[in-house]
């Protein structure tokens, strides 16, 4: 009986203990849901007052650094021009007619 007894006293312990911490669970998540939240909004500012910074201080035409003379462009450069090219092609073009991939065509 003593050993029936003794159990009985280490599972009350240990349920009072749970029962504890089961309450003060939920106060301890939504504090840190909050603090996660704030801290996304600090960084979405911090990352557009980074991107206004780049843009203010970053030069119109980069000089590539792999050119062995001043005014020697290098394959990389010329890629890079390319790209931009192309790109600002695609969104300088209006809709070119063909329909869009979710429309079915008319039959």
């Amino acid at each position: 009986m003593e050993v029936f007894g003794g159990f009985m006293v280490m599972m009350s312990i240990i349920s009072l203990f749970l029962a504890v911490v089961w309450l003060i669970m939920p106060f301890v998540v939504f504090a840190i849901k909050g603090k996660q939240d704030r801290t996304l909004e600090v960084l979405e500012t911090i990352e557009k007052r980074l991107a206004a910074i780049e843009s203010a201080h970053l030069p119109v035409t980069p000089v590539p650094a792999h050119a062995d003379q001043p005014g020697q462009i290098g394959p990389l450069h010329e890629s890079t021009q390319e790209h931009q090219k192309e790109h600002t092609e695609t969104q300088a073009e209006p809709d070119s007619g063909k329909p869009a991939p979710e429309t079915s065509p008319a039959v």
